[in-house]
Order: C-alpha cells, then sequence, then structure tokens
C-alpha cells in the first residue's frame, strides 16, 4: 500500500505541521492556476500515478511553466501518460500543479524499517534531488535509532554535522524532521520519503519546504484507517480486477495485487513480500499479476480472492501457480481449501478450462492442505505437481516455465482439453 505524490501527501504533512509546496489538482481552475503561477513565478506538472512509480522526471514526465497557455498544454500531455519501470506499467489519472520553490539545497530524507538494524533508520543527505543510490556511500547518513524514544533532534544534527552540511541548513532541519517521526509511527508506516526537501531562503533564513512525497503502509496495522483516506487510492489502475480486489483489505491478510501483463499466461497467487518480488521478476511478462496475498487470510477472505482472481485470468492461463515461502503462522489448510474450493466454484460456474497447476509453499498444516487441494484436483482432472518448502523457489519457478512452453508449444493445452473432454 503506497501513497506518491504531494496531492494527498501535501494533507498528510499538514499533520503534523511540516512545510511543503503549494499544491492543485486536475480540478483547479483558470484562475487558480494562474494565481499559483503569479505566486510562484513557476508551476511544476506533473502526473498522478498511483502506488510508486518512480524516474518520471528522467522520462520527460514532467513540465515547469510560467504561463497558464502552456501549463494547459502540458496537463493535456501529462494527464494520462503512461510510464513504464521495469516489469510496471501505470497509467496516469490526471495531474499535480506544484508551485514552484526556489533554493540553494536540495535534502533527501527518509524512515525505514532496517533489516540490517533491526530498527527504524533514517537516512539522510543534504545532496537530495536525485536518485539516493546514485551517490557516493560517504554522502548519505543511515542513523537508526530506538522506536521507543523516537527520532530525536540530536539524530538530525549530528547526522547532517558528520557529513558537513551548511551550518545555515542544519537548525531549521534540525527543528522540523522529528516532526516526520510523529507522522510515520502515529499511522502505520513501513516507509516515509520526501526527495527532494528544498531549503528555501526567506529574509536570510533557510525554511525546508517538502516538494515530493512518498510512502507506504503496513496493512496490517490498522492504524493507518485514522487518515481515512479513500481506498481507490492503493489501486494501482482502474482494472476491475484490481478495485473488486482492493474491496477485501481487512485487518487480517494481505490483498495486493497489480496487473502485469493482460495478455499473460501464468497466473501466480503469491504469499510473502519476497516471493513477490523473486516471482514477479523471474515470471516477467508471462505472468498474468502480481500479487501478495500473505498475512493468514481466514477462509472467507482467500475465498473471495480465490473467486474473483480466477473469473479474470483463469480462462486465459496456462498455470496456476500457487507460490509462498515457508509460512511462520499461515494455516495452509485454510488458504488452500479457500483456493481449491474456489477452482471448483469457477468450473461448476464456467465450465472446465485446461491448466497445469504449480504449487510451492511450506508451513503450518502443509500436508493437510496440499492433500485437500489434491483431492480437488483429482476430482477435476486437472493435472498438477507439488513442491514442498525444501525446494528452490527458483526452481520451482523454471518449471513453471517449462510447463508453460509446453502448454504454449508442446501440445500440453490440446492433451488437457482431451482429457477434459473440451
Amino acid at each position: 500500500m503506497q501513497l506518491t505524490g504531494m496531492l494527498w501527501g501535501g494533507k498528510l504533512l499538514d499533520l503534523v505541521e511540516f512545510p511543503r509546496s503549494e499544491v492543485l489538482g486536475a480540478e483547479a481552475s483558470v484562475d487558480e492556476i494562474k494565481g499559483l503561477i503569479a505566486k510562484h513565478g513557476s508551476v511544476f506538472v506533473k502526473p498522478a500515478f498511483k502506488g510508486g512509480v518512480g524516474k518520471k522526471g528522467k522520462s520527460g514526465l514532467l513540465g515547469r511553466v510560467d504561463n497558464i497557455t502552456d501549463a494547459l498544454k502540458e496537463k493535456e500531455r501529462l494527464y494520462f501518460a503512461t510510464h513504464e519501470v521495469g516489469f510496471i506499467k501505470a497509467k496516469a489519472d490526471g495531474v499535480t500543479f506544484e508551485g514552484g520553490v526556489p533554493a540553494d539545497y536540495e535534502v533527501y530524507f527518509s524512515i525505514s524499517e532496517s533489516t540490517v538494524y533491526r530498527a527504524p533508520t533514517m537516512t539522510i543527505t543534504h545532496h537530495g534531488g536525485v536518485d539516493i543510490e546514485e551517490l557516493e556511500k560517504d554522502k548519505i547518513m543511515e542513523v537508526p535509532f530506538d522506536p521507543l524514544t523516537g527520532l530525536k533532534a540530536f539524530h538530525v544534527s549530528n547526522a547532517l554535522t558528520e557529513l558537513g552540511a551548511p551550518p545555515a541548513i542544519i537548525s531549521p532541519l534540525v527543528q522540523n524532521l522529528p516532526k516526520l517521526w510523529d507522522l510515520y509511527n502515529n499511522y502505520g508506516m513501513l516507509q516515509l520519503e520526501l526527495n527532494p526537501i528544498r531549503m528555501q531562503n526567506v529574509k536570510g533564513r533557510y525554511i525546508p519546504v517538502a516538494c515530493d512525497f512518498k510512502c507506504a503502509f503496513d496493512q496490517d496495522d490498522p492504524a493507518w484507517k485514522r487518515l481515512h483516506l479513500p481506498s481507490h487510492l492503493f489501486a494501482s489502475d482502474y482494472s476491475e480486477f484490481e478495485q473488486e480486489i482492493n474491496q477485501l483489505r481487512t485487518y487480517q491478510g494481505q490483498s495486493d495485487v497489480f496487473v502485469i501483463n493482460d495478455q499473460g499466461t501464468i497466473t501466480a497467487p503469491t504469499f510473502g513480500g519476497g516471493a513477490n518480488a523473486m516471482v514477479t521478476e523471474l515470471l516477467g511478462d508471462y505472468a498474468t499479476i502480481s500479487s501478495d496475498f500473505g498475512g493468514n487470510p481466514p477462509y472467507a477472505k482467500m475465498n473471495d480472492i480465490s473467486r474473483i482472481t480466477f473469473k479474470h485470468w483463469l480462462e486465459q492461463s496456462n498455470v496456476l501457480f500457487i507460490i509462498g515461502g515457508k509460512a511462520n503462522n499461515t494455516d495452509i489448510y485454510e488458504t488452500f481449501r479457500a483456493i481449491g474450493d474456489g477452482v471448483k466454484s469457477y468450473f461448476q460456474t464456467h465450465g472446465p478450462v485446461p491448466i497445469f497447476v504449480v504449487v510451492g509453499r511450506g508451513g503450518p498444516n502443509l500436508i493437510r492442505g496440499m492433500a485437500y487441494l489434491r483431492d480437488i484436483l483429482d476430482s477435476l482432472g486437472l493435472p498438477y505437481r507439488f513442491f514442498g518448502h525444501d525446494s528452490a523457489m527458483s526452481e520451482v519457478i523454471n518449471y513453471v516455465h517449462k510447463i508453460n512452453k509446453w502448454m504454449l508449444e508442446g501440445g500440453g493445452k490440446e492433451e488437457i482439453k482431451s482429457k477434459l473432454k473440451i
């Protein structure tokens, strides 16, 4: 669950009174845009994407204008812009108009959970405004801190002093950056990033002004619901599938989905963030969706997820790939029972489809869950292959590629059709 951009990010920053750029949405009138240009001298026109889609500036998806004619031209160009980063393809739905902020310095700041330090960690540099990974290590400070006491002024001061930041910008950052810990900690965030924070010189004194915003929420922490954000913000697109799945967000069990290729041939309900990253990368364009349905979803929720997923993707798929790591607390029996019943219900409603089922999973009640799923697949006449927790996930994915190729080129689809008498 990610949120990017200043349209909604600005509203969150206002909760902790952190200075930010002035922003108008796509519904802004001509007079309002004119007023913003007159006040700031120029405005940035940015496409509004759902989810975290980076590197927009490098792709030319950013306009800077100083008159209303050019502003409206940029609005027309960017309103429905398409942006691709790796396997992610996103379509904008609207734009924002953001007042220009003249500045002598740009600062990068983020708070995130660190697996290295096992603690929340502040990352900061006064060489912001660029991709953080492009900077040399000695220009960045990573500072872990105790979550019980939070981010303090001395954390910021010591880090900037060690980086050799200009003294004039240290004091205003020390006064304002600790406010962001309240935003991060009080509303269930996993990551909070401002890049850039532009240091605006106002009558000889620097003021930090946030000019871009990104955050990620922990869906299992109900604190994010205090913000009363509309659920459509967390769907990456307006596809019917994503919107239906999005309605299933609850305190228990994840339901994060992203359509990769609407012409794909492998549908992979995935469990766990690590599995999701590997599966999405290695399946590539063959995958219909990227998903994470972990978090020990109860039967009813997993059955709803299965019903919606199969309704949209099963008919075009060659392989149904149920994959995840070795779970600690997810009841595999309940998960597999829900998925098996979902496949059976689909066949009863829509008729049989020629698919090969591949499963890779570990965790509590695994054998019982596999036995239930096996009985369902046997009764439907579908071929399958199960892998346990001791199988390397990469090898299981390679096996799925072989099955998909056999289905596409080796007559597998026709063989299964014949068996199912389709």
